[in-house]
């Protein structure tokens, strides 16, 4: 294969991360992780499995980043995991240093790269992996409304009783409890939920929407969710490797877009092999703006949080 990802962090969802991208035959993959044995046994492991389920995906697991040299993409997951309790605001500290340490050398050996942060507090560690790679604002994306979207959109196909795939769903804003989730611009079979669901069923698939990944973390107890996470960025990395020109919710950095400057914040964005390709602006109501800029604020705090932490 020509194609080339690099997964930084051999966890749950870099593991199935790097499971997906390569039975989707979309690249060969590396697996990274500081591990010794780790990410070398979970990609043998996967090469393994590869005659069952029929692709032909290089895959390798390495300790240095030598092996990652020249990707097309990297996907970062590394970084502690939420735990019960811990908001994603928690991680900041600890994951700023290891998001700089990470970000210091994937530049180093995948200068034209296109990152896509999962790690999280996530809008965060966006305005960490770009201001510590130089790259364009093109090129450094956060995985965040594919996932928080296709919960909303799980959601409502299990109220409904519909096909997922049926239902088609956006949310906007930051990572966490003040994203914002627009059922004006969600559909059933191409008919808004405001058509089918009464206003206070709509609050309540808000609100877990809102909820979804603490709702994940008080149920396992000793870990975060991964499974969507992992096929949210290879969602994305797909729309980048096939140059698919595909719409989709990302935290991107806004310069005056939605009146937001200087932040990344979820909003939706056309994904290409340049990366960000465009960003798409659309009409809120000033509801909705009202919302946007509030979840724009929180992602504000923790940049300014950042920057008084220093070196």
């Amino acid at each position: 294969m020509n194609k080339k990802v690099t997964v930084v962090g051999a966890g749950n969802v870099g593991a199935t991360a790097a499971q997906r991208l390569a039975e989707k035959e979309l690249c060969d993959v590396v697996l990274i992780d500081i591990i010794e044995g780790v990410p070398q046994g979970k990609a043998l492991d996967l090469a393994e499995a590869a005659p069952i389920e029929k692709h032909d995906a290089r895959l390798t697991g390495a300790n240095s980043y030598e092996a990652s040299a020249n990707s097309d993409i990297v996907i970062i997951t590394a970084g502690i995991p939420r735990k019960p309790g811990m908001s994603r605001d928690d991680l900041l500290a600890t994951n700023r240093k290891i998001i700089k340490s990470v970000t210091r050398e994937v530049v180093r050996y995948s200068p034209q790269a296109i990152l896509i942060i999962v790690s999280n507090p996530l809008d965060a560690m966006c305005h960490v992996a770009i201001e510590e790679s130089g790259f364009a604002k093109n090129k450094v994306i956060g995985m965040a409304g594919v996932l928080d979207s296709a919960r909303f959109r799980a959601f409502i196909a299990a109220e409904l009783n519909v096909s997922v795939e049926n239902i088609q769903a956006l949310v906007l804003g930051g990572h966490g409890d003040t994203m914002v989730p627009l059922p004006r611009f969600s559909t059933v079979a191409g008919v808004p939920i405001t058509e089918l669901l009464d206003s206070e069923k709509i609050a309540d698939l808000v609100k877990r929407t809102r909820n979804g990944g603490a709702e994940i973390v008080n149920l396992l107890k000793t870990g975060s969710a991964y499974y969507a996470p992992a096929s949210a960025a290879v969602e994305m990395a797909a729309a980048i490797l096939k140059d698919k020109k595909k719409i989709l919710p990302c935290a991107a950095y806004l310069n005056g877009e939605y009146g937001i400057n200087g932040l990344f914040v979820g909003v939706p964005v056309k994904l290409g092999s340049a990366g960000i390709e465009q960003i798409v602006c659309l009409n809120l109501t000033e509801e909705e703006k009202k919302a946007l800029a509030h979840s724009a604020a929180a992602v504000q705090e923790l940049v300014d949080a950042m920057k008084k932490m220093g070196e």
